[in-house]
């Protein structure tokens, strides 16, 4: 196994491990860039019991060059994931592939994690989502979460999402000149990228963290203050968060067996 389908085969674990509560059964997807091709977990696989064998390697320009076209059907959809797939295990790549190769094209983007965390998607099919996705509650929330969160409205799964996640983030680097780390979709779930498998783990669990910080504080009747611009800007530059960052990158965490 290459180390970097070993990454991702420990990042869907660790994605799916139950007490997480970011996806269950067949929930979710993730993958890993690897030079002219990237893997994704394979359709209708549990992140929670993911080996190598659920895994799709995927010709990555065939899949971004899908990007451009304006609309597809769903036969012409299943034919197009086939045809970008590399080897011959008969599998089918998830139908977020297209998104993936968007995001994994992105500067400093080696990982992608897609998850339906049951905080998050409380808040995220709320009507003050896009509101919410633009503040922050506590420092570590913008160490590892980015200093505001992608919001991207619903869309149709598949490249209809896909083309909704590329406009939003483009969106995103015009206005913060800067990779997002983490994109809500509306009534769907949570994307967390990174330049590797520790720092898109540690992104997600921080997302939900946040989420349940937010469901708590609306339980409470109490009206939570989030962090000014000024100061999230400040956390954001930091030299000894950006040396956090860093580390977090590296470290495993507790990996799964």
């Amino acid at each position: 196994m290459s180390p970097i389908v070993e990454d991702l085969v420990w990042l869907s674990r660790n994605l799916g491990d139950p007490s997480h509560d970011l996806a269950i059964l067949a929930e979710g997807n993730a993958s890993a860039r690897d030079g002219d091709s990237f893997w994704v977990k394979a359709s209708g696989f549990n992140l929670s019991s993911l080996t190598e064998d659920g895994l799709v390697e995927v010709d990555f320009p065939a899949a971004y060059r899908l990007l451009d076209k304006a609309s597809l059907s769903d036969a012409e959809i299943r034919e197009a994931l086939k045809s970008i797939s590399v080897g011959s295990s008969g599998l089918m790549p998830s139908v977020e592939t297209f998104m993936h190769a968007f995001l994994l094209a992105l500067p400093g983007v080696g990982f992608v994690g897609h998850t339906h965390p049951t905080p998050l998607l409380s808040l995220i099919s709320t009507t003050s989502a896009s509101d919410l996705a633009k503040k922050r509650i506590f420092p570590d929330e913008v160490v590892c979460c980015g200093p505001e969160t992608v919001f991207v409205p619903y869309a149709d799964p598949g490249l209809p999402l896909a083309q909704a996640v590329m406009s939003s983030v483009e969106e995103y680097i015009r206005h913060r000149e800067e990779t997002p780390k983490t994109i809500w979709l509306e009534n769907h779930g949570l994307i967390t990228l990174g330049q590797t498998a520790q720092e898109v783990l540690s992104g997600t669990l921080m997302s939900v963290k946040a989420g349940r910080v937010w469901l708590q504080g609306f339980a409470s009747g109490l009206e939570l203050k989030p962090l000014s611009a000024e100061q999230i800007d400040r956390i954001h530059t930091r030299p000894d968060e950006h040396y956090r960052q860093a580390l977090l990158r590296q470290l495993a965490g507790n990996p799964i067996a």
